[in-house]
């Protein structure tokens, strides 16, 4: 059987390389690294329209919502604190409909930070919009331990306690409709969120592709194998 079909979704910014300075899709090269590490083909997925978002779901066998900016807090409803970073809307509009999409086709879905956040927003929850002793300094991963939720999805994959690479300085507030916490920080902030099976849909606070521990990953490429058997 042919390796399952992964697709991930991108930045859209400003970027330099060689001689160009242009607007460019870009992607950190740790997540299609992940993807590939954990058993999958890595597809990027730049910000598209919005009503594109259920065909191209119904092509992939799981997707990755990836990283990046501050959830616009017009989507949850909520005014933006001064210490939330620059919206990203496109990426914001693109993503909801993926994760959408995603939900409803049943597709395997994996949100990494941001990724969690938004599917969060998707299921109408909220996000605190600061939160201190999450980022060790600006550019630079930190570590802290996650404690699962026993009986959850990310239990059976990684049934203990794990340090966890981290930067984040926002987290869920509310909880969207029908997802559960799966995972803690040691302060109490929830760091996993999914939905019930018969569904694969969690949610990661943490940054899986800036580590070792593929047990996340490989949970994922099992649940698209298994889907498309």
């Amino acid at each position: 059987m042919s390796k399952p079909l992964i697709g991930v979704t991108t930045y859209l910014d400003q970027a330099r390389w060689g001689v160009w300075d242009l607007p460019a899709a870009l992607l950190p090269a740790a997540y299609p690294r992940l993807v590939q590490a954990g058993g999958g083909h890595a597809v990027m997925l730049p910000p598209d329209a919005p009503s594109a978002a259920a065909a191209v779901v119904a092509r992939l066998d799981a997707l990755v919502v990836a990283g990046g900016a501050d959830v616009e807090p017009v989507r949850y409803g909520a005014a933006p604190d001064p210490r939330t970073g620059p919206p990203a809307p496109e990426r914001d509009a693109w993503e909801l409909a993926l994760i959408e999409a995603a939900i409803g086709s049943g597709t395997p879905l994996l949100g990494i930070c941001r990724g969690m956040q938004l599917l969060n927003v998707a299921l109408g929850g909220t996000l605190v919009q600061h939160l201190d002793g999450h980022v060790e300094s600006v550019g630079v991963i930190g570590r802290h331990t996650v404690k699962p939720v026993p009986g959850t999805l990310y239990a059976t994959l990684v049934p203990d306690a794990a340090s966890v690479p981290t930067y984040h300085h926002q987290a869920v507030e509310r909880l969207g409709k029908g997802l559960a916490p799966s995972a803690y920080a040691e302060d109490g902030t929830v760091e996993a969120v999914e939905l019930p099976s018969p569904g694969w849909t969690l949610g990661v606070q943490w940054h899986p592709e800036m580590g070792e521990d593929l047990r996340v990953m490989r949970g994922l490429v099992a649940a698209a194998r298994a889907r498309r058997v």
